[in-house]
């Protein structure tokens, strides 16, 4: 089907384009964006039109850290419920982690999961492969054969490796097929089963600490195994001013690591735990406002390369509970693009651009971080609108102002901490590989 989209601002951070244009597709591509000529006008018949007056048009949002629970956990979430999330959430691809049950260190696994998300026609799903058979940090899976059955890289998901030994093989592995390791900077022993930040906070409560130092040794350490191979890792969910400055050294230095973050971190602190809210226990823990403060200025300056929505959906019977029992994690696909234009709003409008490309306005900048910034970190054709490119779009009203409410998510997993806030910007349709998978208000559009 051929679609016409009119009269949208569209933002296409990796082209730099940021200005009022249409955008027609067919076939599933993108086929033209801004003028065309007379010729073109006339012989696009469009089988569907949809005015964007006053709506952003978009790159689908690309998601680094997205856990869909299956196989395994199908009484947190399901794959349709998730996708579902997914397309309210404008996210047209998205990452998942290895930790299912059983863990995708099969190729059978990845097979599996990929044709179950190929049937609904939503989401693109990229699994990552487990880093170790059964993420037990023993034996290496097989890399290769997990790559061909459809993996875009490895991780360790929440499990730290305790033999650096293996760490190193892995990497040595990795390194050798270009393969990129997907670490979450966490010590083996230090912090661990903490459930709050290591601070003053944490002790008035009662509750155990994870320290800041047990994300930098971690960080010290992959950044030397990093030397002696030179394999390419991407960090996940940073959470520390301390761990980010030494991300940024390591950028300096040449080091080829990337890193994300996830997006209540960029808002939240320990100090939203209030009177021990479970809906704030999360890994890795909202720190001081200090390293929240960092977070968001690392997002500005690029030591940050993405967003992420660290999307982890839990059950009532498994976050119902008191603080410290409670499983960690949050629903996020469906608050990612607002988490990420409350911190443009908030914190860089005004501020001069870090470098001379895009990003030049504080909302185009938000923009690159769910799109093109994360594609480039997963090595993915995707968050963009360049002509040829699958057509994955997002529109959304940047000023529709919206109450996060669990009835009204549709992630299966109802918990956040920000049930109750008031948040901008609003997904008014998700289009993926040129159909509309998902519309908000039809007769509005």
């Amino acid at each position: 089907m051929k679609l016409h989209i009119k009269n949208g601002r569209v933002i296409d951070p990796a082209n730099g384009i940021d200005g009022v244009n249409d955008l027609f597709i067919a076939d599933g591509k993108v086929l033209a964006v801004g003028a065309v000529s007379a010729e073109f006008a006339a012989g696009f018949a469009a089988g569907q039109t949809i005015d964007a007056t006053g709506l952003i048009v978009a790159p689908g949002f690309v998601d680094l850290s997205a856990r869909l629970r299956e196989p395994g956990y199908e009484y947190k979430a399901t794959l349709e419920s998730e996708m579902q999330a997914a397309m309210q959430g404008g996210v047209t691809s998205l990452v998942c982690p290895p930790d299912t049950d059983p863990v995708l260190d099969e190729p059978g696994l990845v097979e599996m999961l990929k044709h179950r998300a190929k049937t609904l026609n939503q989401a693109h799903v990229h699994p990552l492969g487990a880093l170790t058979v059964g993420l037990k940090g023993k034996a290496l899976t097989e890399m290769a054969e997990l790559t061909e059955a459809g993996c875009i890289g490895f991780s360790h998901a929440e499990e730290p490796i305790e033999d650096t030994t293996v760490l190193l093989r892995a990497m040595q592995y990795a390194k050798t097929f270009e393969y990129t390791v997907w670490l979450r900077p966490q010590d083996a022993h230090i912090g661990r089963g903490g459930i709050a930040h290591a601070g003053p906070l944490a002790s008035r409560l009662g509750l155990s600490g994870v320290p800041v130092m047990s994300e930098t040794i971690a960080l010290h350490t992959i950044f030397e195994l990093m030397r002696a191979t030179g394999a390419r890792v991407h960090l996940c969910r940073m959470s520390s001013a301390a761990g980010l400055e030494l991300v940024r050294s390591a950028k300096k230095e040449g080091l080829p690591v990337t890193c994300d973050v996830g997006a209540h971190h960029i808002h939240m602190t320990d100090a939203d735990i209030g009177f021990f809210d479970s809906n704030a226990r999360v890994t890795p823990p909202f720190r001081s406002q200090r390293d929240r403060d960092a977070i968001r200025a690392g997002l500005l300056d690029g030591t940050i390369d993405a967003v992420c929505s660290d999307h982890t959906p839990v059950d009532d019977d498994e976050k119902l509970l008191p603080f410290g029992e409670a499983s960690p994690g949050a629903t996020g696909l469906e608050l990612l693009l607002s988490l990420a234009l409350k911190w443009a709003d908030d914190y860089a409008e005004g501020q001069p651009a870090p470098d001379a490309g895009v990003g030049r306005s504080a909302l185009a900048r938000a923009v690159a971080k769910i799109t093109s910034d994360p594609a480039r970190v997963a090595k993915l054709a995707s968050g963009t609108l360049s002509v040829g490119s699958v057509a994955d779009v997002c529109l959304f009203d940047p000023a529709a102002r919206w109450t996060v409410q669990a009835s009204a998510l549709a992630s299966q997993g109802k918990h956040t901490p920000f049930i109750g806030y008031e948040l901008s910007g609003q997904v008014r349709a998700t289009i993926v590989a040129g159909h509309v998978a998902y519309q908000r208000a039809p007769a509005s559009l």
